[in-house]
């Protein structure tokens, strides 16, 4: 039999397809070790043939890594579609179906040994001397508890395992050991009986004919208990599902649903767990011991097989496009999948994104509203503290009189808090007062923030620390002053403001580790502690009934970017952060901070108007031809070495432009730029920018830029950026 195998090397001088011989050991889709340029390396097996044009005594045989095929037909049908769409090496289309140390061969399956008896105990005490007590005490603790771990015998009588086994007397088995990432996961929830609003939708859901459904609910609004029917009827059918979610923050969350609700049937998958963690978890999916993929954007690409549901939770999150390259859209992926599994595709969220809603408006999409919340109770109310009355009144506090007044109410009562503001650290910047110098980093071009905890200064691009400046290297000086607030500050301030208060602070520096996230909503959530501060990663899909207070610190931060969604993002950030109030038996309420109180965004979110909102954004973009009327492509340039990176990207804008000249009408916008943020990680960053009439040229920009690309230069396509930095 003839492998045709891709070798696991993405670049594009290996991007071809090479024969191997191999036994029937071998299928499509298994990883095999490749003999390939004089070493072993690793590949995939993409299809099988009985014959191929190259003389067979010359072909080189290649082995079966794995004891079943790692990848499915429709992985490999998918990993084609994804290289020929972005026009990447089908070997970087292939990995993102694998844990990334399950294909550098750095993990394998956790196997303990296990020990039985041969014979019935009588039979075995008679060959044993009755000065050998240890084994005699092994040999009843068998006979009492069956099969044990070898490690766990030993350790309660030395050298049993070993001296029974020389005589016969046990049969010693290797057996698998899964790792489960959440051992001390408690499962909660069970299943409720569905309001008349959420059978509507679930109806409305199973029999639509489109592909996609946007569930348009309210915060509150029981979008889960959807989800969880919509899955709990999909396993009843022997079907599978793929649940995600954009922060690893939630998955722990909604996986003690899940669990409770359908056992192990669930496996979670994200980028905080071990790498054992990550290949069990992969390995149960794969071999159907788990029907349910959670997780964040890379569940996308589970090895499961014969999808009933999958489901997008807060669908307008920018954490499901991809920054690495192949730079995938989750939804484009998870889009595909459902054609070809003829299942549903469910995006859910209280503020889907303008492009999304565009569609569902106009019929391409199913649209499903639930505007109400399940317990009937109101929306929090959103009051506006205008932070420049503040300033002139003397408060230069992080707090406005009005929040203040409202957390010590919150308090009094045995409530709870959130505090949001999406900035971590003490301070943003340090600035010399006496010549303006700024402490910036040495591999990329931004200012560092201070972290007061740790007294130093922090890059938040590249993770390099710097000692606390004490004077000004620039002049010497010792005026150094703190621009900006960050949580750090934020939760010092609390702390002397409200002394008696229990303070939790959950930013990227208190949550490292697997658990990091979990053990602080954990510890909230049992109302160890009253007040929860903490950037974007507290503002979606919690649901803590204790809270009743919310304040929104700088609203106006993601307001005023230079981004054509500066506009749409904080309408959505401000419903999703005012949506964890109120969310029991007691009223809840919202203080949002701002020094734009008359801003129509901000107008529309404290009216909870969606729909006004979207009107009056559409509107914007179809007058300034912005998407959903165009496509924005940023072409990225970065390396090491500028003269290296400059000439790529001479060569990417010289091929755009002629591509330009012979398509005139499909460019609405084009130019070459330093990009905002001209050096990250020591690597130089340029960019061409366009905004697209049409999309038929995209596969020829895509093409263009792949040509370009090299050992010293990386070069990479984005469609519709979260970010322009």
């Amino acid at each position: 039999m003839i492998a045709e195998v891709i070798v696991d090397i993405a670049t594009s001088e290996t991007d071809r397809i090479f024969s191997y011989l191999c036994d029937d050991t071998v299928a499509e889709g298994s990883r095999v070790h490749a003999p390939f340029g004089g070493r072993v390396t690793a590949g995939f097996v993409v299809a099988l043939k009985e014959t191929c044009d190259y003389p067979l005594e010359k072909l080189k045989k290649v082995t079966a890594a794995d004891p079943m095929p790692a990848l499915n037909a429709e992985c490999l049908s998918l990993a084609k579609k994804i290289a020929a769409r972005y026009a990447c090496p089908l070997a970087a289309a292939l990995r993102l179906f694998l844990p990334a140390e399950m294909r550098k061969g750095k993990v394998r399956e956790l196997k303990k040994r296990y020990a039985e008896l041969c014979a019935p105990l009588e039979e075995v005490k008679e060959k044993l001397s009755k000065t050998a007590k240890n084994q005699l005490a092994a040999a009843e603790f068998l006979a009492a508890h069956g099969k044990t771990e070898c490690a766990a015998l030993n350790a309660d009588f030395a050298g049993s395992v070993a001296a029974l086994e020389k005589k016969g007397l046990i049969k010693i088995t290797e057996e698998q050991v899964l790792r489960d990432p959440y051992k001390t996961l408690e499962e909660r929830g069970a299943a409720h009986e569905l309001t008349e609003d959420q059978r509507r939708a679930v109806e409305s859901i199973q029999s639509d004919s489109r592909t996609v459904q946007l569930l348009h609910g309210v915060t509150g609004s029981g979008k889960t208990e959807i989800y969880l029917t919509l899955i709990a009827d999909c396993l009843k059918q022997g079907k599978t599902a793929i649940f995600l979610v954009p922060e690893i923050s939630l998955t722990p969350q909604m996986l003690a649903q899940l669990r409770s609700r359908f056992g192990k049937n669930a496996a979670i998958m994200h980028s905080g767990l071990s790498a054992g963690e990550k290949f069990d978890e992969w390995w149960r999916l794969r071999s159907g011991e788990a029907k349910i993929a959670v997780g964040a954007r890379s569940a996308v690409f589970a090895p499961l097989e014969n999808l009933g549901v999958i489901v997008i939770d807060e669908e307008h999150d920018s954490s499901y496009q991809s920054e690495t390259a192949p730079r995938y859209s989750t939804f484009d992926i998870a889009n595909l999948r459902a054609k070809r599994n003829g299942c549903k595709l469910v995006l859910g969220s209280a503020t889907p994104s303008v492009e999304t809603y565009k569609r569902a408006k106009e019929g391409e999409f199913n649209l499903v509203p639930l505007k109400k919340r399940v317990n009937q109770r109101p929306l929090p109310e959103i009051v506006i503290a205008d932070m420049r009355k503040e300033v002139r009144r003397g408060n230069n506090t992080p707090f406005s009189f009005a929040l203040q007044s409202e957390i010590e109410e919150c308090l009094s009562k045995g409530n709870q808090a959130i505090l949001f503001l999406n900035r971590r650290g003490y301070s943003q910047t340090v600035i010399c007062r006496d010549c303006g110098y700024v402490a910036k980093c040495e591999n990329c071009d931004v200012s560092l923030t201070y972290h007061k905890d740790e007294d130093c200064l922090k890059c938040h691009y590249c993770g390099a620390r710097y000692r606390m400046l004490r004077g000004c290297p620039e002049c010497g000086g010792t005026h150094l002053s703190y621009a900006g607030t960050g949580t750090q500050r934020v939760e010092a301030e609390l702390k002397n403001r409200f002394p008696s208060a229990r303070v939790l602070r959950m930013d990227n520096d208190t949550t490292s580790g697997k658990e990091g996230h979990f053990k602080i909503l954990k510890e909230f959530g049992e109302h160890r502690a009253d007040i929860l501060v903490g950037t974007q990663m507290i503002a979606k899909g919690h649901d803590f009934p204790a809270v009743t207070l919310v304040g929104i610190l700088d609203a106006d931060m993601s307001l005023h970017f230079s981004d054509y969604r500066s506009g749409e993002r904080t309408f959505q950030l401000v419903t999703q952060v005012a949506g964890r109030s109120g969310r029991a038996e007691e009223k809840g309420k919202v203080v949002l901070q701002t020094y734009d109180p008359e801003n129509e965004v901000l107008r529309y979110a404290i009216a909870y108007d969606y729909e006004g909102f979207y009107e009056n954004e559409i509107s914007l973009r179809a007058a300034s031809l912005f998407p959903p009327f165009s496509k924005i492509v940023r072409v990225l340039v970065s390396g090491e070495d500028e003269k290296k990176t400059i000439e790529a990207l001479r060569g990417v804008y010289e091929g755009l432009n002629a591509l330009k000249e012979s398509e005139p009408e499909a460019f609405l916008f084009f130019n070459k730029m330093r990009s905002p943020v001209g050096r990250i990680q020591n690597k130089f960053r340029y960019q061409v920018l366009m905004r697209l009439a049409e999309n038929r040229v995209l596969a020829q920009i895509y093409k263009i830029c792949a040509a370009q690309k090299s050992r010293d230069v990386l070069v990479s396509v984005e469609e519709n950026p979260g970010s322009l930095a």
